[in-house]
């Protein structure tokens, strides 16, 4: 049976990666019906937006997406294009996988570095709730805060200050840590950890955390432990072996994620899924890298392995594990990788975005 699949191509370098990306799905046989849909900065003069309804409306229909990524432009209604997406499809999951894998090029090369980072998506402080310096509104909150909570006062001037909400939900922290057990389970994984900044934030973080210490209960095969987030930052630099699946809100999970992905060699190669009740997105980790685009020079491996979960998601369960296989066995022999994987940025013999793609290609062969 074919899947129907949206393909939102990007922009910067991100129609290069999309392309590299759709050869490599196509070569694991798995019959996949693309619908490409363009968004990004690339389109805006042409649309109007960096985001057509028809994007929406695709995702909606297939109900599953493979994203290039794209640059939320300057001065547009967006905070973050990538926020607006996960926010205006209930894509409250957001899983990052952090694997190294033999060839890359780190610090912690040989540390047997195989984590997942599982990040609520929805709520916290990039909920957007915000009120801008030098507003009335803005003022008057502060008063309003220091009247009802004379213990803890907003102590700097009612027109200097600028004021962030952090809403944290016991329906929002209850699906994501569900989420994160259940993941470890199907998943085969044997530790879920909690991280939070419950000692200081109690009513906030504490809520996530007596939630995640509620839902534990349910798991009784699945190990729980619960770790403050600055000591898990230092952890993960330490010993990052003796952690599993990380369940964690939305801010904390945006700044481990990629401390994550620094232990197994950056961004390049670091897959990315945001996952809800009626669909999912799949998308690199990083950016859209506008000052390389056309130069077929950007590793395509993050964008590759989001595909490679892609197909999990689609329970292609054989071809996925054949697409990571064949990605892997391209980094281990390091001959037809690009530049960033190389003993020397400098390398002569790097080869580009596609050529590595068909490297991959080949080996599914």
């Amino acid at each position: 049976m074919a899947h129907e699949v949206t393909l939102i191509t990007g922009d910067g370098v991100g129609p290069e990666l999309a392309e590299a990306a759709r050869r490599c799905v196509d070569a694991t046989g798995v019959e996949v019906n693309w619908d490409v849909q363009e968004a990004g900065v690339d389109i805006m003069e042409r649309t109007g937006t960096p985001l057509p309804d028809a994007v929406l409306e695709s995702i909606r229909r297939t109900r599953c997406a493979l994203k290039a990524p794209i640059t939320t432009p300057v001065g547009t209604g967006f905070r973050s294009i990538n926020v607006y997406l996960r926010q205006e499809l209930g894509l409250y999951a957001c899983v990052r996988p952090c694997k190294y894998y033999s060839g890359v090029r780190t610090f912690f090369s040989g540390v047997p570095v195989d984590l997942v980072i599982v990040r609520e998506n929805t709520e916290d402080l990039y909920a957007g709730i915000e009120f801008e310096q030098g507003k009335p509104i803005t003022a008057d909150l502060v008063d309003y805060i220091n009247g009802v909570s004379p213990d803890r006062k907003i102590k700097t001037g009612r027109t200097e200050t600028g004021v962030s909400i952090k809403p944290i939900s016991i329906s929002g922290a209850e699906r994501i840590v569900r989420y994160a057990f259940e993941y470890a389970r199907v998943n085969a994984r044997k530790k879920v950890t909690s991280v939070h900044k419950a000692n200081i934030m109690k009513h906030t973080d504490g809520l996530f955390l007596s939630v995640s210490r509620k839902v534990a209960e349910e798991f009784p095969d699945i190990e729980f432990e619960d770790r403050i987030v600055d000591n898990m930052c230092m952890q993960l630099v330490q010993k990052p072996e003796l952690y599993d699946v990380l369940v964690l809100p939305n801010l904390y999970g945006d700044i481990l994620s990629d401390l994550a992905a620094g232990l197994v060699g950056g961004l390049g190669v670091a897959p990315g899924a945001n996952i809800g009740p009626d669909g999912a997105v799949f998308e690199a980790t990083h950016g859209s890298a506008p000052k390389y685009k056309g130069q077929n020079k950007v590793n395509p491996t993050a964008l590759i392995l989001s595909a490679m979960l892609m197909l999990r998601y689609l329970q292609e369960a054989e071809a996925a594990d054949r697409l990571e296989k064949a990605v892997a066995a391209v980094i281990a022999e390091g001959t037809d990788v690009t530049y960033d994987m190389k003993p020397s940025r400098d390398d002569p013999s790097a080869v580009g975005t596609q050529e590595m793609a068909e490297a991959i290609c080949r080996n599914l062969a």
